[in-house]
């Protein structure tokens, strides 16, 4: 199974174009991330870290309050938290 097939299809199932982008404020600076990008990112990781992040994504379906586009936002702050711990070697 591609993964990353999944998570688009879910995506497309729901009527959220991946292309789509999500905008953070770090430090002043606005950083933008597509859903695109944060699931390529994800892809990236183990074969279990890609099922889990999939597994996620289809529970946040279910959840009525969290939906996709919060799953997202979480996420995409994971990421940017992970990328500026390896930045500032904390």
């Amino acid at each position: 199974m591609d993964i990353a097939k999944g998570c688009r299809e879910i995506l497309a199932q729901e009527g959220v174009n991946p292309a789509s982008s999500i905008d953070f404020e770090v430090n002043g600076e606005v950083i933008t991330l597509t859903l695109d990008y944060i699931i390529d990112t994800y892809m990236q990781a183990s074969n279990e870290s890609q099922l889990v992040f999939y597994s996620a994504l289809k529970k946040s379906l279910e959840a009525k309050e969290m939906g996709i586009e919060k799953f997202f936002e979480g996420m995409g702050q994971l990421l940017l938290m992970t990328h500026l711990s390896k930045k500032f070697n904390v």
